[in-house]
């Protein structure tokens, strides 16, 4: 499948299945279906003309020759209707409701009312049930799927989820995302609502910025608030963000509350902390429902986190980081021709987001190696003394991140290692994958598994350069249970 400039697609579905349906259904299906087998020694010629008869379906349906059916579609409140000359045997191949539907019909025309959304793209509908295809602009992919799903045309409820997946990154005037997954989530496609869900999290700063994130819904704010996985620069902007959803949206009190709730104002330098209590419209009306959180934050700022965490739960979400971008979380790393040898970098973060760690920096070395070998397939001595071969396209893509010193600071706290990566898709930069991994990728096993970066066009690579961006997250342990 491939997107055009506004996301056109054709999805393409064998017109075989139209007729595999019709030989299941034939009372002489058995006998059609029996192959005879080609004698020893000769060959079997495939004759191909189903385009052909492809062509001579959609004449069918533009010219009405042979038709037996009219189809009147009339749009919902209104006095517009479109007639389709139709053939019943096509109709009830592909669609079960259009079987039912025929099957009970008191004369040769069939009356179908529809939204005004829906009618204006059942000539496309219609057609894909002669031709097995279909064009398709983003913003007609909910109308299609809600046609196909209403009259269980199951070929092309899949085709459309798929093109749906597949063109999450691209441009329209308002966005189309936040009304995808709505729309997922209202009929139950799991698929589609993940990874509409996974987009919005790892590409949040730019979802923010856009037309829609006023509408995203209350459901979906919250979701989004719960994950620890999203990537934007700061937990500030974060703040920002829902604080113009909330003027935007002006939902119910409790909403407001639950949102302001699932920030982690922990992760918001004191400095700024200290500036939203008095200047934030929202921060200020609803400063009772957060007071704990606040406390807790400055507390955390205020002491060391190792003894903070003989007396505090350090585990909870509210000391947990998201993958924050600003330069104190890690940094960027732009690898050119990324196939070519190992490389390495350094960079500093700081030792942790509470205020007492701010000026304590830690410096990290980085190792990329692109064709790393696992243990499993190391060059292994036979017995004979022979080296078994290994190709180098059996090594794997590996990042290593570890600490350039050692420090007693480091007591009481883990580090977690996030490299996300960036490409190009319909033309955007976008988050294409996120691994975390405590030092080695390896850990993670999966590792740009799918990322054919010897091929200079490869959709990983932007002008042939490998985009990471490397992000270290402490986490702190409880390490003495205070006695009651």
């Amino acid at each position: 499948m491939a997107g055009g400039a506004r996301g056109n697609l054709v999805v393409r579905i064998q017109i075989g299945v139209l007729f595999a349906a019709f030989c299941s259904r034939s009372p002489t299906s058995s006998a059609a279906q029996k192959v005879e087998n080609p004698l020893e020694g000769s060959t079997t010629t495939l004759i191909n003309h189903s385009q052909a008869l492809v062509q001579r379906l959609e004449a069918l349906l533009t010219h009405g020759n042979g038709s037996d059916v009219s189809l009147r579609v009339q749009t919902m409140h209104s006095d517009e209707v479109k007639v389709f000359q139709a053939h019943t045997l096509v109709l009830s191949l592909q669609s079960e409701i259009f079987e039912e539907l025929l099957l009970h019909r008191n004369a040769s025309t069939l009356m179908l009312r529809e939204p005004a959304d829906c009618a204006s793209v059942f000539d496309k509908f219609i057609r894909y049930l002669y031709c097995g295809e279909i064009s398709i602009l983003l913003e007609q992919a909910i109308t299609l799927h809600k046609l196909a799903s209403k009259y269980r045309v199951l070929p092309l409820q899949q085709g459309l989820s798929h093109y749906m997946m597949q063109h999450l990154s691209s441009d329209s005037p308002h966005g189309h995302v936040v009304s995808w997954y709505h729309y997922a989530k209202q009929i139950g496609d799991v698929a589609l609502r993940d990874s509409c869900l996974q987009y919005l999290s790892w590409n949040l700063s730019s979802v923010i910025q856009s037309g829609e994130w006023p509408a995203v819904s209350d459901d979906l704010l919250l979701s989004l608030l719960q994950r620890s996985d999203l990537v934007l620069h700061s937990e500030l902007e974060l703040f920002g963000a829902v604080e113009n959803w909330i003027g935007n949206n002006q939902p119910m009190g409790t909403t407001i509350e639950n949102a302001l709730r699932s920030l982690r104002y922990a992760m918001i330098p004191p400095q700024h902390l200290f500036r939203l209590q008095r200047q934030s419209p929202v921060l200020l009306k609803y400063h009772e429902a957060v007071r704990d959180l606040l406390f807790m934050s400055f507390q955390f700022h205020s002491a060391s986190p190792l003894q903070l965490a003989k007396y505090f739960d350090v585990n909870c979400s509210l000391f947990t980081p998201r993958n924050y971008l600003s330069p104190a979380w890690g940094s960027p790393w732009f690898i050119n021709n990324p196939t070519r040898d190992d490389r390495s970098t350094s960079f500093q973060t700081q030792l942790g987001p509470s205020g007492h760690d701010s000026t304590k920096k830690v410096t990290w070395n980085a190792l990329f190696s692109p064709r790393w070998l696992p243990v499993s397939i190391r060059p292994v001595y036979t017995d004979h003394g022979a080296v078994q071969t290994i190709r180098g396209e059996d090594g794997r893509p590996r990042i290593i991140v570890t600490p350039a010193t050692s420090s007693v600071d480091f007591a009481g706290v883990s580090f977690q290692k996030t490299v996300i990566v960036t490409a190009r898709q319909q033309g955007k930069v976008v988050v294409r994958n996120v691994y975390n991994f405590h030092q080695s990728t390896e850990e993670n096993g999966d590792f740009l598994m799918q990322a054919d970066l010897h091929r200079r066009g490869s959709e990983y690579l932007i002008d042939n350069s490998l985009h990471l961006h490397i992000i270290v997250k402490p986490t702190y342990h409880s390490l003495i249970k205070t006695k009651k």
